[in-house]
């Protein structure tokens, strides 16, 4: 943990007291909001990340205090895995027929709620919404622009 920087610990600090505010100020945090607390520390775990390294399934499985959240963080934080801009083209170049950059919405729906780390229809429509995406008349996606829009994140208010 010596690679932290004293910023990294405060932001982490920050985080992990507003998760403890909304928890009952008991000075823990419960194991099953370990992603979503990485997550607004700006990483981008995945649920196989998180579950590796201590984050649960279910609530009330296991509870951290801060001191226990930072060898997680500091783990999660080094992964440099996550996907780069060119692997995410490469992938939806697989479903474009026709070369155009274009690949059918439902076609996007479904790959994200059927493969990998599936996300729940909610969830790909909360990022539908979010990135602005819309479908052209055929309902198609123009996904070079899409995925930029995923990678920038939720835009700052």
């Amino acid at each position: 943990m010596a690679d932290l920087s004293a910023g990294d610990i405060e932001g982490v600090k920050e985080v992990f007291d507003l998760f403890d505010f909304w928890d009952g100020r008991d000075g823990l945090v419960d194991g099953a909001k370990v992603g979503d607390m990485l997550r607004c520390m700006n990483l981008t775990p995945t649920i196989k990340t998180i579950l590796a390294h201590g984050g649960t399934k279910k609530l009330g499985e296991k509870q951290y205090k801060f001191e226990e959240i930072l060898p997680i963080y500091s783990v999660v934080s080094d992964e440099k895995d996550t996907g780069t801009f060119a692997d995410f083209m490469e992938a939806f170049k697989t479903f474009d027929r026709e070369g155009q950059g274009f690949v059918s919405a439902g076609e996007v729906r479904h790959v994200l709620t059927a493969l990998g780390e599936r996300l729940t229809d909610d969830e790909v429509t909360q990022i539908v919404k979010f990135t602005d995406t819309e479908e052209d008349l055929d309902g198609n996606i123009k996904y070079e622009g899409f995925i930029k829009r995923v990678m920038a994140g939720p835009k700052e208010k």
